[in-house]
């Protein structure tokens, strides 16, 4: 099912961002080995929100439940997102997508497009490398002007793909030494150079590539049910279009018409006796777009949308057997969904 709709902007106020440890500029790399999001203390008068993204493809380490932890910050959002990770030639290899720009734009994140400069040689796997590490004084250097930046994050994010040719061959180069140094073969240089040379040609070009990567994408999930997915209805495609003239594409796992309201259904699937939290954080994420959705159309059809988050468990959900932490999980994520109108289904 094909829906359309508009975002002009976001309101939204979540209850389930965790608690973040504070550190220095200085303490920067220290941050980043410690914690997945932190608050960090540029001065005295100043402070940002950060999270980072162990590779450039969202659906490793749950990159947007960390997104989510920053949030509640009143402050700058910042996420650093590498313009491409490679784990070695047995291992996997991702690039930078716009939709995911995008997505940070439209929840008004500023990114910082890094790129990691060491590693290790993994201890189980021969050809593959491990434990990689951003360039610290690149990584400050951007906080610092994001810090002095007047305009918002989607301008920043804008005016960033125009320089993530060179943020990728700075990559490229790091990887070249990591594989000498630790003698493990990357994937094909001349592959990614072609990546990146499309990269170069500027932003409408990387706007494009990156849109009909991720519309190919879209459209392969969108007849693909997992087999961890416990859905009943049909999967959906939405494309989203900002103040702007921006398109922005996803998939909706269900889509359930009644009468003039449209469920837009993201569901989350645990064997135990709920989905874990970075689960829900990241189908939070959605929930975010969906409630403040705009003229949503079927087929050119007006529908009024109902946004619902469900979370299945596989035998049947018992209560009893939440632990404490679970249990206050589940209530704040009750207070969420009433403050910002949207729908929790528990089975």
């Amino acid at each position: 099912m094909d829906l359309s709709a508009k975002i002009t902007g976001i309101k939204y106020k979540p209850f389930l961002c965790a608690k973040l440890n504070a550190f220095a500029l200085k303490d920067l790399e220290q941050a980043l080995a410690t914690n997945a999001v932190f608050i960090l203390n540029i001065d005295k008068e100043n402070s940002v929100a950060v999270s980072w993204w162990v590779s450039a493809k969202r659906t490793r380490s749950y990159p947007y439940a960390r997104v989510y932890d920053t949030l509640n910050f009143a402050g700058k959002k910042i996420t650093i997102i590498p313009v491409v990770k490679d784990e070695g030639k047995e291992g996997d290899r991702d690039f930078l997508q716009w939709d995911t720009i995008s997505l940070m734009s439209l929840l008004g994140v500023y990114v910082i497009i890094g790129y990691y400069v060491e590693a290790e040689r993994s201890t189980r796997y021969r050809h593959k490398i491990t434990n990689q590490r951003f360039d610290i004084p690149y990584i400050k250097r951007k906080i610092k002007e994001i810090l002095s930046y007047q305009s918002d994050a989607l301008h920043w994010n804008l005016s960033q793909v125009d320089k993530v040719g060179e943020v990728a061959q700075k990559a490229l180069k790091s990887y070249e030494l990591i594989s000498k140094k630790t003698k493990v073969e990357m994937h094909s240089w001349s592959s990614a150079e072609k990546r990146i040379k499309q990269l170069q040609k500027g932003k409408e070009k990387f706007m494009n590539l990156s849109r009909t990567l991720a519309e190919k994408a879209q459209r392969r999930e969108s007849i693909t049910t997992q087999p961890k997915e416990y859905l009943s209805g049909e999967k959906g495609i939405i494309t989203i279009k900002n103040y702007l003239g921006g398109f922005y594409y996803f998939t909706v796992d269900e889509v359930e018409l009644k009468g003039k309201e449209v469920y837009l259904i993201e569901g989350k699937h645990s064997k135990g006796t709920l989905p874990s939290i970075g689960d829900i954080k990241d189908g939070l994420i959605k929930m975010i777009l969906f409630t403040n959705l705009e003229d949503v159309r079927i087929n050119g059809e007006s529908f009024k949308p109902k946004p619902v988050l469900k979370l299945t468990v596989k035998n049947h959900f018992d209560v009893r057997k939440l632990s404490k932490t679970q249990k206050r999980i589940l209530e704040l994520l009750s207070k969420e969904s009433k403050i910002n109108k949207f729908e929790i289904i528990l089975q």
